[in-house]
This record gives C-alpha cells, structure tokens and sequence, in this order.
C-alpha cells in the first residue's frame, strides 16, 4: 500500500536515532516504517541493529531495507553475552531482553562518537525502564513505539495505579477492570499471564511493571492508529484523563508498509473475481493447536468461499499430502513473507480472518477490508473490541481464546458464510478506508501529529 506524506521544509533536519530492541524482524518492522516516513519529512535518522540470532532470509529482509533507504545511516550495536548462570528465569525472550539492557551503557559512547547531535531516541517500550535513565543522562528526549491499539496501551499504562489501589486485582479472573477514560475492562479481555496463577506472570511483575513506571521518564509514545479509529480513548490520553503523569501520545497511523522482501503479489489472486477470496493470516508465533488448525482446514475446504491461507511450511505435515491436493484445489496456501498489505490492497480479497495483532489490523483498516478477529492471547481481545466498534470487522467473541476452546471446522465455516455475505460489514468498512487515508493527509490528523513531533525537536535544537 501507499501511503503519501506530505514532505515540509524545516530549517535544519532534526537527527532521531531509533534504536529498536531487535527481538526478531517483526519486532523491526514498525521502526523501519516511522523512520521511513520521518526521513521522508528530510529528518536525519540513525538506525541501530542489534539482533542477537538473525535467519539468512531474516537478514536479507534488513538488507534490502537499508538498501532501498540509503538516506538512513545503520549502525549495528554489539550485544554483550549473558551470563546465563544468574539468570533466575530461563524463558529466552526475557534472557534477550536482559543482555541487551546490560549492554545498553554501551550507547552512551556512541552517541558521542557520530558526527552530528541527536535530537531524540526512538525505541520500544520493552526498554522504557532501561533506556530512560540512560537517555537523560545523555540529555536526549526518550519516544517509544506502541505496537498495540491505544485501548490496550492505556491499560498498560494504568497498571502502576490501578495495582497500589488493588495488589489482588489480578487474583481472580472475574469482575471489570475500571480505568479512567476509557470504562469498564472485562477481565476476560486481559491477558492470561497477567493473572496470579498464570506460570507466566513473571512477565507483569518482573518486566511490564519496571516499563510502565518509567513512562513518565518518556517525553512521548507513538501508536499505529488514528483520531476517528480510537477517538475516545484518544481524547482521554490527550488529555490526562488514564493518568495525568503519561508522555505525549502521537496516534500516527496507519503508519505506512514500506515492503522489506521482494514484490509477492501473489498471481493466483489475479484469476479471482472481487472481493471473492478469504484471506486466512495468524501469523508465525500464535499458539495454535495441531487439532485447531486441522479443524480451520476444514472450514475454509467446505465454506464455499476460495481461500488464501498463510501457514508456516513444516505445519504443512499436519495435513498430509492428500489433504494438501483437495485444498490447493478451493485455495492457495502461501508461506508467511512480507507481503500481507499487499495481499490486502488486492481487489479479490472479501474477508480478512486474523487474531487481531495490531499492524495487521491497520492493514486492513487501510485497504478497507472486513475482518473476523479471533484473538488468540495478549492484546488481542481488546484489540478486537476495537475493530468491531470501529465497524471494521466482527469480533467472534463466543470462541473465547484461542487456547480456551476447540471450534469445529463446521463452526468456523458458517461463520466465514456470515461475513462474506454481510453488506452492512463490507460498507462499513469502506468508511474505515476513507477514514484512514483522511488521516494521512495534508492536514489529517496523523499528519499533524507527526508535524507535531518534528516542530518540536526544531524548536528544541535551536
């Protein structure tokens, strides 16, 4: 998809360092899309890389980046080892997360060591409770990335409060979270792990909590949404209503795709009448069931509906090779790649089924393509709140999680039947799509924001 920014003139171009935590190419991706769209707004940007384990298609993907914006200057950042014997928690996503804290003090000498002042840091909120003493030190503004909607960042963001009021607010599953701004919070809408007797809670407690607190450190976080998408709770960050101690929010999205691997159309969508084809994507990382996905096979064989499914290829073997023929003959399977906003920019697509991660949401919302969300764990409940109240899609709230129940293939293909045929939904949509690109405009409220933020580091500098 294109997304067109307006370019405006500042008197000497501010130099942001984005310094993303490198937990994986996904995890990139929203930073090479704002650094992007900052450069293309003659912003000069520094890009650290710091990938601890990186694949050779991985690394391709980042090479074709920075070759396709070679106005972006790429450092990459040594990530010291870990020693793993004081380690009091073995899960690998936490250990990464710790070496590159501890090999953070690093940055301060390399700031030092580029030939121009740096106006300001982009990073995750991951590294909020690490990053931000050491961003002050070096007397530089500290902005995070949200990769959520701005429903789900705010409940984040109220978790200091909400748990000095209440240390047993996650003890039991049951009742509403109340936050300011934004309501009521069923807490079957939170994530599982944030629960007492999750083995995972360790996440909140040891790690979440740390990064929340260290928002006030933060000068401003940027969210992949807009104004008219999220206006409610948009409103209610603006204006302190969540807490009045939050950094600046600049709502900037859809923050635009800029396409990292080759030009995957996909031909065999060409062949499908408009607006004829399911689009099937839960991504790489989900926790789906042999059987659960056994059983999505089932549904999209017997919907009635062509299909275009994204499946990881050793899952392919759930299938077996006689299975695999039948479908390829009412579908296409594809395997994962950097293509999903084209895929959805393409005129035959007439349904979007996802767990609601939220790039893949804005996706949608850009290109105005309905969506059947089926959260899968973490933000996605309430992110699919937010898609169903903003009419780009339904959410499937009886599933539950996708870990909770096993929905049968008969289930999941009337569903589909449902979807594809609602008017209403598709139209609806459409709003969304206009909406959206409005947004983008000279003038739209995206625009403006990030116009915000750049007048900012100039006035600053000056």
């Amino acid at each position: 998809m294109e997304m067109s920014d307006s370019i405006v003139n500042y008197a000497k171009p501010v130099h942001i360092l984005f310094l993303p935590s490198g937990l994986g190419v996904g995890q990139m991706v929203p930073f090479f899309r704002l650094a992007s769209m900052l450069a293309s707004h003659r912003c000069r940007i520094t890009f650290i890389t710091m990938l601890l384990e990186i694949s050779t298609t991985e690394s391709i993907l980042i090479n074709n980046f920075f070759a396709n914006h070679l106005e972006i200057n790429r450092i990459d950042f040594q990530i010291l080892p870990l020693n793993t014997s004081t380690c009091s928690i073995s899960d690998p996503f936490i250990m990464q997360i710790d070496a590159i804290s501890n090999s953070l003090h690093q940055l301060g000498p390399l700031v030092s060591s580029l030939d121009e002042p740096v106006s300001a840091i982009v990073s995750d909120f991951i590294l909020a409770s690490s990053l931000s003493q050491i961003a002050n030190n070096l007397n530089i503004p500290l902005y995070n990335i949200s990769t959520t909607s701005a429903k789900f960042y705010s409940t984040v963001a109220y978790l200091p409060v909400l748990l000095s009021k209440d240390p047993d607010a996650f003890k039991y599953c049951s009742g509403n979270l109340e936050i300011p701004g934004i309501g009521s919070v069923p807490k079957s809408s939170i994530p599982r792990s944030w629960l007492d007797d999750s083995p995972s809670n360790y996440v909140l407690k040891d790690y979440l909590l740390p990064n929340t607190r260290a928002l006030p450190q933060v000068t401003g976080v940027f969210l992949n949404t807009f104004d008219w998408f999220e206006p409610e709770t948009i409103a209610s960050l603006d204006d302190g209503r969540v807490t009045s101690s939050l950094p600046l929010v600049f709502p900037v999205g859809p923050v635009g795709n800029y396409n990292l691997g080759e030009d995957n159309q996909c031909s065999w969508l060409d062949e499908q009448p408009a607006e004829s084809v399911v689009y099937v994507n839960f991504g790489t990382r989900e926790p789906i069931s042999a059987q659960q996905l056994r059983e999505i096979g089932e549904g999209l064989e017997i919907c009635g509906y062509k299909f275009l499914w994204v499946l990881k290829e050793e899952l392919l073997e759930l299938f077996g090779n006689t299975v695999l023929v039948e479908m390829e003959k009412k579908g296409k399977i594809m395997k994962p790649g950097d293509y999903e906003a084209a895929i959805m920019d393409h005129p035959a697509i007439g349904l979007f089924v996802n767990q609601c991660e939220w790039d893949s949401v804005m996706n949608a919302a850009w290109s105005g393509v309905p969506m059947m969300a089926w959260p899968q764990h973490g933000d996605q409940k309430l992110n699919a709140e937010v898609v169903e109240k903003a009419g780009l899609g339904r959410w499937v709230e009886e599933w539950g999680w996708g870990e909770e129940n096993l929905v049968n293939g008969g289930e999941i293909a009337e569903m589909v039947k449902n979807l594809m045929g609602d008017v209403n939904m598709k139209i609806n949509a459409m709003k969304v799509r206009e909406q959206a690109r409005k947004a983008k405009e000279i003038g739209g409220s995206s625009e403006k924001r990030l116009r915000k933020f750049i007048e900012t580091l100039t006035a600053e500098q000056k």
